[in-house]
């Protein structure tokens, strides 16, 4: 699996992991954030193989479907990117306004909660 989707996925999983059921959330856990293989799930959930991967496919293209109902991703890259614009207009144009400054900190502020 390359590199771009793992982090995509993971980035998904780390927005709507809650809305996951705890089976869906385990399997997921261990497979992209403890860097378990396949195999060692199976063997310690006592499933097969098999019903590992399918069951993280399924959990992945659920994720998909959260992220296009909601779009939590997209727009919380979008503040990201309007907060980072409007930090550089504010600091070019209006670096001696510290209460314009500090309002577009707490923007930036915003999605790293």
């Amino acid at each position: 699996m390359d590199i771009k989707r793992t982090n995509e996925i993971v980035l998904l999983y780390n927005f709507y992991h809650s809305l996951l059921t705890k089976k869906q959330d385990q399997y997921m856990n261990l497979y992209y954030v403890e860097d378990f293989s396949l195999a060692e799930i199976a063997e310690q959930l006592q499933v097969s193989r098999q019903a590992v991967l399918d069951n993280i496919h399924r959990t992945v293209a659920s994720l998909k479907r959260f992220e296009n109902e909601l779009s939590l991703v997209k727009k919380t890259q979008e503040i990201d990117n309007v907060a980072s614009e409007l930090s550089q207009i504010v600091l070019k144009h209006y670096s001696n306004d510290k209460e314009l400054l500090r309002l577009v900190q707490r923007i930036s502020k915003i999605n790293e909660m």
